[in-house]
């Protein structure tokens, strides 16, 4: 068999495995056996256990059990409700400003917890009920959250970020530092489109004559309960804060960084809300156990797969196929954001980049890509298979929070943002100054 047929094989295997629904970790765990048993030498089934373990004793990969520890101490608290309740006290004044608040609060939230699932639950959880009590559209303020939730993947520490410095062999701190712009510029868009839509829908409201809409009720907040408001909050500030200067003003690694930040999200949940007891600990850790030992599976079964693809030569032979097609810089990097979009319909971001990556990466370096960038481009990309059908992990959560609001409501309501998403990376390929200014600035070029 050549490369070709061998490729094309085993692509239908692993989605005919995935289709037949298989957890995606023995799934690509199966596949890559099955194609050792037939297409290797036998002897290669004896190192299945060694190269498994061998790319999983990564010291990056540390930070990814740290960082969701973290997140689990801080998502199961009430911090998201109280950084949203906060933040809707001082943005009350703007037009939409509940919707605005909610973007923010995603943003926060995410930046803190580095899961985008977390902060849909955690947002909005709080914040849908919230906004449909004031009369916004079920699908306005489901979207606001999906959509919101997304820069959990983007916003460091972003465990996806992890992975791909992992797999494109590239700096972790300067990745985390090139998706703070585009992150920053996301939460700008999404809070640009959450006013002109609460305008709209208030528009529609007075036209249609329903003077006791919510949307046209006004809301006062005294000076001191908005101050009384940031006493829970501001410590989760400080935290973020006190995390990023410990990793970029050169104090810890990131390894001794996501346990710095585990360590002290877990006190500040214990002073703060007093979630010191037992009970709420097992449940931190239970938690921290199911997600990281489901990441680390699909991370390990995901290298084998890929070492087995590398192997048999079908990533060297795609990445060469693709080459040979002579396509300009910018045609070879659409055709492989569609491919990333296609995949994201049915794949979560984390095997999209583990099985992607041999594939992909050496076709845009020697483009003259920088994968630092694209990178950020990717996660951008990838976030919008998180909330696009057919799949959409953040349209489920939203389901799972508001099962009130129909499932059709809630994919027109996302698709806005998804349009937004895609601004988001036409603006970075033509200002990529956006994602690498800062990277550069901190650490040269």
């Amino acid at each position: 068999m050549g490369a070709l047929e061998l490729g094309l094989l085993y692509g239908a295997a692993t989605f005919g495995v995935l289709f037949a629904g298989i957890p995606i970790a023995f799934a690509l765990g199966l596949v890559a056996t099955l194609f050792m048993m037939v297409f290797m030498p036998a002897a290669s089934l004896d190192t299945i256990a060694q190269n498994v373990y061998e790319e999983m004793a990564s010291i990056t990969l540390l930070t990814i059990p740290l960082f969701i520890l973290k997140g689990a101490a801080i998502g199961k608290s009430r911090a998201g409700a109280d950084l949203y309740s906060a933040l809707h006290a001082w943005l009350h004044k703007v037009p939409g400003g509940l919707g605005v608040a909610n973007v923010f609060a995603c943003g926060l939230f995410a930046a803190m917890a580095g899961s985008s699932p977390a902060t849909c639950s955690a947002i909005g959880s709080a914040g849908i009920p919230e906004m449909r009590r004031r009369g916004y559209s079920g699908g306005f303020a489901a979207g606001i959250i999906a959509a919101g939730g997304t820069l959990g993947i983007l916003l460091p520490p972003s465990i996806t970020m992890i992975l791909y410095a992992v797999a494109a062999e590239q700096s972790l701190g300067r990745l985390f530092l090139a998706g703070i712009g585009p992150g920053v510029l996301l939460v700008v868009l999404f809070a640009v489109y959450a006013v002109l839509r609460f305008r709209k829908e208030k528009a529609m409201a007075l036209a249609e004559g329903r003077h006791d809409s919510p949307l046209l009720a006004e809301e006062h907040f005294t000076t001191r309960e908005k101050l009384s408001s940031l006493p829970r909050v501001l410590p989760f500030v400080i935290l973020l804060t006190g995390v990023m200067v410990a990793l970029y003003g050169g104090f810890a690694t990131p390894s001794e960084t996501a346990g710095l930040g585990a360590v002290l999200a877990l006190a500040l949940v214990a002073l703060v809300y007093g979630a010191y007891k037992l009970d709420n600990l097992g449940l931190m850790l239970t938690s921290t156990l199911r997600e990281s030992t489901m990441l680390m599976m699909i991370i390990g079964m995901s290298l084998l797969y890929s070492y087995v693809m590398s192997y048999l030569h079908i990533s060297q032979s795609a990445a060469q196929a693709i080459v040979a097609m002579n396509l300009s810089r910018w045609v070879l990097l659409a055709a492989i954001l569609l491919m990333v979009v296609v995949l994201g319909f049915f794949l979560p971001p984390v095997s999209i980049i583990l099985m992607t990556a041999p594939i992909i990466l050496p076709p845009l370096r020697a483009a003259g890509f920088d994968l630092i960038w694209f990178g950020v481009i990717m996660m951008v990309v990838m976030e919008m298979g998180l909330i696009h059908p057919p799949v959409g992990l953040n349209i489920f959560v939203i389901k799972n929070i508001a099962p009130d609001i129909p499932l059709k409501d809630v994919i027109w309501g996302v698709m806005p943002f998804v349009g937004l998403m895609i601004l988001c990376v036409v603006l970075l390929c033509f200002f990529p100054q956006i994602a690498t200014a800062l990277p550069t600035w901190v650490y040269g070029g």
